[in-house]
């Protein structure tokens, strides 16, 4: 053993942060792009947004570059824009003439809504707010003549709601949670509940589905439909759930009519009268492309509002053009802005091209609907454009393209295939389809079973098993033949 100098060739690949930096951005949806922009500003002062109100000073240069001389033609006309600038901003100066003083502050300006220049206030955070169930419901009892011990074992009672409106917990596992000094019993929470159960909406209150329809058809004018649709809550719901018709009509003793007039009667109800009260989260979403038809081709556009326009800042490039032989962070900084802005213009070419190829791909989709869909992978598109299959994948995720159809992530494009008779292949987007279609046109006293609906698929070439239907049927949340059957 004696140590010894060896020689060895290798090839390895290896990430600049560049194209770390464009992979990055590929697979950002256009929330986090900004998001990531919006940091990088905060961070980076030799970049800035492209406004159209940003300010003279700035030019769209993405490298420095000759500056015009002081007394230049250039020079004495940005001095001209400059002054109007300073003019029309007086004019928009707000009217000072009647100044009010007082005590309590400095009221300035022609009217109460004037707005501060500094003022970023965003105005749709004043929204009108969606009352709670349980605002909603001590709106109601501040109006009731209560004693305030009753009034406070109410708001206890409404306290102990879910969010649907029903009382989950028993009224014994409630009592013990009163403090003792209070001398409250069952009896006394009954009557709280009571009074919960006749306020609005009908329904609240209720410990199970049963009670909750019961309390919704009682205040209802009597008639035939009613009382049977009140049995039917009360004694049948399992038979009404399972759809067994034929029991049903035995143990009520009515027929086809009145049962059907209950039945709809039930439909017409609540089963979660709470669920309205409930705070939605609104989620938008921003396309990144628009798809139109030109001339008998769909096209695909960027779409602009969903592109940043970023530039080089012109005063920190001035600085840095003025001190050439200084080496400092402002170089760093603007070789990592030209990154950015060369990144994020290639993130939208690469969309571009990607949402193009799949469009042409599936333009029988943009004429015809679903029906057409064809069956298409991430590898055709990636050989289409000579890309990698993972950059189409990073493409297409969190991406969304606009249509007359509707607005669609990439992903819905790309889907397996089935097998044909005649040797070809359906999208099982194009199934799915058609399976709907079929479910639609069904008789609803005998709708079809999985593996009908299979024979009728294979009867139009498209070989599908039970199986398979099954899984497509539950995807498209449509119910067993069991659920679908009615009267």
């Amino acid at each position: 053993m004696k140590p010894s100098l060896q020689l060895k060739l290798s090839q390895h690949l290896a990430l600049t942060p560049q194209l770390q930096q464009s992979i990055k951005l590929l697979q950002l949806s256009t929330l986090e792009l900004n998001q990531e922009i919006e940091k990088v500003l905060l961070e980076n002062p030799m970049i800035e947004r492209d406004e159209p109100e940003a300010d003279l000073g700035s030019s769209r240069v993405e490298a420095p570059g000759p500056v015009a001389p002081a007394g230049s033609e250039a020079a004495h006309e940005r001095e001209q824009d400059q002054a109007r600038e300073s003019e029309r901003e007086q004019e928009r100066e707000p009217d000072r003439d009647f100044d009010i003083g007082s005590e309590g502050g400095d009221w300035q300006g022609s009217g109460s809504g004037q707005r501060d220049d500094d003022d970023d206030t965003d105005f749709q955070e004043f929204q009108a707010a969606v009352p709670s169930l349980r605002d909603h419901l001590d709106a109601q009892i501040a109006l009731t003549p209560l004693t305030d011990r009753d009034r406070a074992l109410v708001r206890f009672m409404i306290e102990a709601l879910d969010d649907d409106g029903y009382l989950s917990q028993s009224l014994e596992d409630l009592l013990p949670l009163l403090p003792p000094e209070h001398e409250v019993d069952l009896d006394d929470l009954t009557i709280a509940l009571r009074q919960i159960q006749s306020l609005d909406p009908a329904g609240i209150g209720a410990t199970d589905v049963s009670e909750c329809l019961t309390l919704q058809l009682r205040p209802l004018p009597a008639s035939r439909a009613r009382d049977l649709a009140l049995a039917l809550v009360a004694e049948h719901l399992e038979l009404l759930a399972a759809r067994d018709f034929l029991k049903l009509k035995r143990a009520l003793r009515c027929n086809d009519d009145e049962l059907r007039e209950a039945h709809a009667l039930i439909l017409s109800l609540d089963p979660r009268p709470g669920s309205r009260f409930a705070q939605s989260d609104t989620r938008y979403v921003v396309p990144d492309v628009v798809v139109r038809k030109v001339r008998n081709t769909w096209v695909v556009n960027l779409n602009p509002d969903a592109m940043p326009r970023l530039r080089i800042n012109n005063l920190y490039a001035q600085i840095l053009r003025d001190n050439r032989g200084a080496s400092g962070s402002l170089s760093s900084h603007l070789q990592e802005a030209r990154w950015l802005i060369k990144n994020v213009q290639q993130r939208f070419d690469t969309i571009q091209r990607v949402s193009q190829a799949i469009v042409d791909r599936q333009r029988q989709f943009f004429d015809y609907g679903d029906v057409a869909m064809r069956p298409l992978t991430l590898r055709e598109i990636a050989e289409q454009l000579d890309l990698h299959e993972s950059t189409v994948s990073r493409v297409t995720t969190q991406k969304y393209m606009a249509t007359p159809r509707g607005i669609f992530e990439f992903k819905h494009f790309f889907g397996s295939h089935v097998a044909t008779d005649s040797g070809g292949a359906a999208s099982s987007t194009a199934i799915r389809a058609l399976l709907r279609q079929l479910v639609a046109a069904e008789d609803k006293k005998k709708p079809l079973s999985d593996a009908r609906i299979a024979e009728l698929l294979g009867q139009q070439g498209i070989v599908v098993a039970r199986r398979t239907v099954a899984k497509y049927r539950e995807s498209l949340d449509i119910p067993p033949v069991s659920l679908r059957k009615t009267i």
